[in-house]
């Protein structure tokens, strides 16, 4: 503790009063050095005894391999070895006469059995010294025929050459990574993420995740709270003897406002990281029969819900993934709401309305039938009665934001855009006056009968008549929703994060809520918040959630 106290003092006056006797270069080499061993990092000193470069112990005495491609019959395979017995591998693989090969660069080599000395496969080998390879560790990868036999031979070869090699562990190589300090929690996230990416807005979060943001922008809070810290508790023991700043303290509490303020602004982002990354739940909801399973089977393009003119026919909520426009949908179909002295169905509704409340983006579909009735002698549209049951009506009202398709455009006669612009009045009274419907078509028209809270589409699933218009709109609301967090490199993408971001706002809002003569509650406040931060990247006690990181992971990563 006392030499704790030592260094903080030490960084604290290198920060605002340089000693004389030092140049600038080694203030600041003084600097690095105490936060360092503040945060409990080792250094290695050169010949003066100073500083010069902050290094890990590789303390892993197995060296893993692991084909890293996907396997199967395939054009290439990659296998993987990292470990200190690399080199050997790698010697023992080859030609006895062949060269170690240049670090980085790729070379032909035969592939033998260390065993029998007999050839198994010629290919590409390159040979990565430690530290400067993925796991920091001495690394070779073997690009050699993807086929199984082949493969299966040079995995045997590599596992005879000693005891202490052996295959690797599910994220086994990227943990190597993490504990060496090439990659931090967050970055190691983020490659899972790349590697389970399916659409090309997943592609861009994670790769944008994994280059590093999240760790430049945690860390840079960290720092900023570690030295709030070290200011704090030198003002703790040694405010009335060592004549430190009367302004010490405002100068903290300023700095802890303002950095409070800054992860507040970060966290207000509605969830849009973590709902690209996990796909956006969209829900077709609406009453029975109004074409849910049709639109559902005219978008997947082919047959993913049962259609049947029989009311009721979809009693469980039926899934399916999309890509639409780059981006990740769970789309789900649901049983038709109305009241019902059925039971199943009822347990049907139940589950429809439990998926509505959970969905990102709800989409209504009414049947234009629902809301016409005809003269009784003419036969044609007379008026426009509202005939949809109150639960969907509920359901479309309780989110303004609801996406409404009229349905079976088709038998609405030729007063089309009278009965769309009668159902707007009577879906939303308070809209005021009906807009003019602009009936579009697919060839580019204007589709959507909408102002910025209720949207409304005329559609036909019977001849497909305004789904693709519907669909163009779609995508420009998603991008809309979303291309800020995509463009982020600061996006939060993990409820993990999020919930330790959560903590760190609470214990900085306890602290700004202290005084002067709460200093030392106030100092443990920030030790709370720092750590918080810390357990995001790894820096600190977070044992407990590696193993559920790294099983995301394929074996070969």
């Amino acid at each position: 503790m006392a030499l704790k106290l030592i260094l903080m003092k030490a960084l604290i006056r290198s920060q605002t009063a340089p000693p004389r006797n030092l140049s600038k270069p080694a203030c600041q080499t003084l600097q690095t050095y105490c936060k360092n061993l503040l945060h409990a990092r080792t250094y290695h000193t050169g010949s003066q005894g100073r500083p010069t470069e902050l290094r890990y112990t590789n303390t892993h005495l197995d060296t893993i391999f692991a084909l890293s491609t996907h396997p199967g019959k395939a054009g290439i395979a990659v296998i993987r070895i990292s470990g200190p017995q690399a080199k050997t591998v790698l010697r023992s693989m080859t030609v006895k006469t062949s060269p170690l090969p240049k670090p980085r660069h790729a070379v032909t080599r035969r592939l033998v059995c260390p065993q029998t000395s007999e050839l198994l496969d010629k290919g590409m080998v390159v040979w990565f010294p430690g530290p400067k390879s993925f796991t920091g560790e001495d690394s070779v990868e073997f690009h050699c025929h993807g086929g199984k036999a082949v493969v299966d031979g040079v995995l045997r070869g590599i596992g005879s050459v000693g005891a202490q090699v052996r295959l690797a562990e599910a994220g086994e190589f990227a943990r190597r990574a993490f504990e060496n300090d090439k990659l931090d929690l967050t970055e190691v996230e983020g490659l899972a993420d790349l590697l389970n990416a399916e659409t090309e807005a997943q592609r861009r979060l994670a790769l944008r995740q994994a280059d590093g943001g999240l760790k430049t922008l945690y860390e840079t809070w960290r720092m900023q709270l570690i030295q709030s810290m070290a200011l704090i508790e030198a003002l703790i023991d040694f405010g009335e003897d060592e004549n430190i700043e009367d302004d010490v303290y405002d100068n903290v509490v300023a700095k802890v406002s303002s950095l409070h303020n800054e992860i507040k602004r970060h966290t207000d982002d509605d969830r849009c990281g973590e709902i690209l990354r996990d796909g956006i739940h969209v829900t077709i909801l609406g009453p029975p029969n109004a074409g849910k399973s049709s639109f559902l089977n005219f978008i997947t393009k082919r047959q993913a819900a049962i259609v049947s003119p029989i009311p009721g026919t979809t009693r469980d909520v039926v899934e399916v993934s999309l890509d639409i426009g780059g981006y990740p949908i769970l789309i789900g179909d649901t049983a038709g709401l109305r009241s019902s002295q059925d039971e199943i169905e009822m347990e049907g509704v139940r589950r429809a309305q439990d998926r509505i409340n959970l969905a990102d983006i709800n989409i209504a579909i009414l049947p234009v039938t629902d809301f016409l009735s005809t003269s009784d002698t003419g036969g044609g549209v007379n008026n426009v009665s509202l005939g949809v049951d109150s639960i969907v009506l509920e359901a479309i009202r309780r989110n303004p934001k609801t996406m409404v398709l009229v349905n079976k455009m088709d038998l609405s006669g030729p007063e089309a855009e009278k009965v769309m612009a009668d159902i707007r009045m009577q879906l939303w009274p308070e809209s005021g006056h009906a807009h003019e419907l602009k009936r579009e078509n697919d060839d580019g028209k204007d589709n959507s009968s909408s102002n910025s809270n209720h949207r409304l589409w005329a559609i036909s699933c019977q001849t497909g008549d305004g789904i693709g218009a519907f669909l163009q709109d779609f995508i420009k609301i998603l991008k809309d929703r979303f291309e800020t967090s995509l463009s982020s490199s600061t996006s939060i993408t993990q409820y993990r994060h999020r919930k330790h971001l959560e903590n760190c706002l609470e214990s900085l809002e306890a602290f700004l809520n202290l005084g002067v003569d709460d200093v030392v509650l106030g100092a443990e406040e920030l030790r709370h918040a720092a750590s918080d931060l810390g357990r995001i990247t790894g820096r600190v006690d977070v044992e407990e959630v590696l193993d559920v990181v790294f099983r995301e992971f394929c074996i070969g990563k």
